[in-house]
């Protein structure tokens, strides 16, 4: 038991600090673009200079924002130009203010175009603890994913605890929903909580997802669970998705945290089967192809209490599943680019997002990588971010990670806002194993 909470604990912890697996010498910047195949729209992330970029499709930098986000959030309107961001951190670094937890962060705030503050939360005194997911709900709330120090029942030690809290424009707590609180619903046996309380993890859960399901098929077809006011949890380290009911606070839909063994092969649509330390999971927007399915970037890095079995090949995938059903649907993985399974892999951060003409743009966040594939898994863009800024542990060491990106309609900038489009070929004599070159 000791040994196993012992390779629990280095997994769990050294999984932020993992290097960029990537050469010494890279092509940066829009590497290649098909604009006939791509949807072509501004890509909006914000990067580890502390600061939010809009870029076009060359890559071209169409806005600056000076503040760093966890992640950035589009508010959502025509000629918005207004995004979510983090305004402050607390300087000290120790064990409770870890970067991805949340303790860190004391103020978030809502800025315009030119970069001015046009609303916040949080303060010194009362901080936000804001980490991994921020939104602007349609109803004008707005859900944060916070942080905050809490003990079992029964345990003898602290866990950061990662809690839902959906606040009004006025800042006013108008629902909120506590992890912790239902440790005992998330479908850990026995013998996996005693490992959990065992480890002595502080980042125990280390939630990266909280989204509402939003109108969907399933909802109008009769299945309540998927109401679209409820909210669509991830946790990284547990292996494990829930719905919550907005209405009562139960969970009434789960996937994990236990899984049949990981499998790259066979006929879609098949089972699913082994999902470690995923990201992003959420339900594919009604409208779009794919609509009312789950979307999830599948890192395939290290978590789980015991830690899962990956494939012996370091590789993430991307996978859309049925709710329902619980198979896959579709899935990308590097081998449907007619690549070795590892060329595509993060162990942390990433995400994937469902585009109107059927393609899915990625984000391998640990090598700062975005690329959009078709659905027969064609790269039809690419783009490698040129923004490098502090790592994480060592912070002396420069990275380029992107936690989080999104594609944004070029209607959603202010008007007249110029964006260019012109193919790029991949430069097979300098870079053989692009995208695109055989």
């Amino acid at each position: 038991m000791k040994y196993i909470i012992k390779i629990i604990t280095l997994f769990l912890i050294s999984i932020s600090l993992t290097a960029n697996a990537i050469p010494m010498a890279i092509k940066h910047g829009t590497t290649l673009y098909d604009p006939a195949k791509a949807w072509s729209s501004y890509i909006l992330f914000a990067s580890r200079d502390a600061k939010t970029y809009l870029i076009d499709m060359m890559g071209n930098e169409i806005n600056r924002w000076p503040y760093h986000a966890f992640p950035a959030w589009p508010i959502a309107g025509e000629n918005s130009a207004k995004i979510l961001v983090e305004l402050a951190t607390i300087d000290n670094y120790g064990v409770d203010y870890q970067p991805f937890t949340g303790m860190r962060n004391v103020s978030i705030g809502e800025v315009n175009w030119q970069g001015k503050v046009v609303w916040q939360y949080g303060s010194k005194i009362d901080p936000a603890h804001q980490h991994h997911e921020i939104q602007r709900l349609s109803d004008g709330n707005i859900l944060i994913l916070r942080a905050k120090k809490k003990r079992i029942d029964g345990w003898d030690h602290d866990i950061i605890d990662d809690y839902i809290d959906i606040i009004s424009p006025e800042g006013n707590s108008v629902w909120h929903w506590s992890v912790a609180d239902h440790f005992d619903k998330l479908g850990f046996d026995s013998q996996q909580q005693k490992i959990m309380k065992g480890a002595r993890i502080g980042n125990l859960f280390h939630i990266n997802t909280a989204t509402p399901l939003g109108k969907n098929k399933w909802y109008d077809s009769g299945d309540k669970r998927f109401a679209p006011e409820n909210i669509l949890i991830n946790s990284r380290n547990g292996n494990l998705a829930v719905i919550i009911c907005r209405e009562t606070g139960e969970i009434v839909w789960r996937l994990g945290p236990n899984f049949p063994s990981v499998n790259y092969q066979g006929e879609i649509p098949r089972p699913l089967d082994q999902i470690i330390g995923a990201h992003n999971i959420h339900m594919i927007p009604y409208g779009l192809p794919g609509a009312g399915n789950l979307l999830i970037f599948d890192n395939q890095g290290a978590a789980g209490f015991p830690p899962a079995k990956n494939n012996i090949l370091s590789a993430s995938r991307v996978i859309e599943i049925d709710p329902q059903s619980m198979k896959i649907v579709w899935e990308y993985n590097a081998d449907k680019s007619k690549q070795p399974l590892y060329n595509f892999y993060s162990s942390f951060m990433s995400n994937a997002q469902r585009l109107p003409n059927g393609n899915t743009l990625i984000n391998e966040g640990q090598s700062g990588r975005l690329f959009q594939v078709t659905p027969e898994g064609e790269i039809v863009w690419e783009y490698v971010s040129p923004y490098y800024g502090n790592a994480v542990n060592p912070a002396e060491h420069k990275a380029n990670k992107i936690y989080r990106a999104y594609a944004v309609d070029y209607s959603w900038a202010p008007k007249g806002t110029k964006y260019s489009e012109h193919s790029i070929q991949a430069d097979c004599v300098n870079y053989k194993s692009m995208p695109g070159c055989n």
